[in-house]
């Protein structure tokens, strides 16, 4: 309950903000100091692991990223957070959910392409300058609503990128209390697979777009 509060107050603040001052877009040229990773990524994909618990199969949606620092600086901290949102208003958190050896599958099956992929529970949070310290990373999430037609990912940790707008209601000593964003990737697909046939679905990719979140 608590994630959907909190989604219908930032899509609201989203609305007011839009109406009044226009959507908060990034910069087109980074202010000095101000850092973007490169990324690149593959489409996400659907997985089915054996889940004793559950008694059968649970669904996973899986994706593979790649960081690279090409900025100024020699090195930048890395501490994504990661979301899915569906246009029935369900949120999911990246690792949500996640079974134990799912990792392990995943690298087993792209150890040709990504043969040191990690997972998002690394320690290493600096991603250090140029093309040979790139970082590639496997994400998940749990299978979402199958009544959804559309749904967004969100990758927020890319950029050190933020603006603060006032809220639209909540206010502290008499003035608007802020919220902060954040440069955010926003990859947008559509559903491609009737509910019955869940185990065979597919995403089609309709655009990117990096947003203020």
């Amino acid at each position: 309950m608590r994630k959907k509060v909190g989604f219908y107050s930032t899509l609201w603040v989203w609305i007011l903000s839009s109406l009044v001052v226009g959507w908060p877009r990034p910069s087109a040229v980074p202010e000095k100091g101000r850092w973007t990773l490169d990324i690149t990524y593959e489409h996400p994909i659907l997985i089915q692991v054996p889940s004793p618990q559950a008694g059968q199969p649970k669904r996973f949606w899986y994706m593979i990223f790649s960081v690279t620092n090409l900025s100024s600086e020699e090195e930048v901290p890395f501490y994504p957070k990661f979301e899915l949102v569906t246009d029935t208003f369900q949120i999911l958190s990246a690792g949500q959910g996640e079974t134990f050896g799912l990792f392990e599958v995943v690298r087993a099956r792209h150890r040709g392409q990504y043969p040191f992929l990690e997972s998002l529970d690394f320690e290493d949070h600096r991603i250090r300058k140029g093309q040979d310290n790139r970082r590639d990373f496997v994400v998940f999430w749990p299978d979402f609503d199958e009544k959804a037609k559309e749904v967004r990912f969100y990758l927020a940790g890319l950029s050190n990128e933020t603006i603060a707008i006032e809220h639209p209601t909540l206010r502290e000593q008499d003035r608007p209390v802020p919220v902060y964003l954040r440069k955010t990737l926003q990859l947008n697909y559509s559903i491609g697979a009737d509910p019955q046939l869940r185990g065979q679905a597919s995403l089609r990719f309709e655009g990117q777009d990096w947003v203020m979140r």
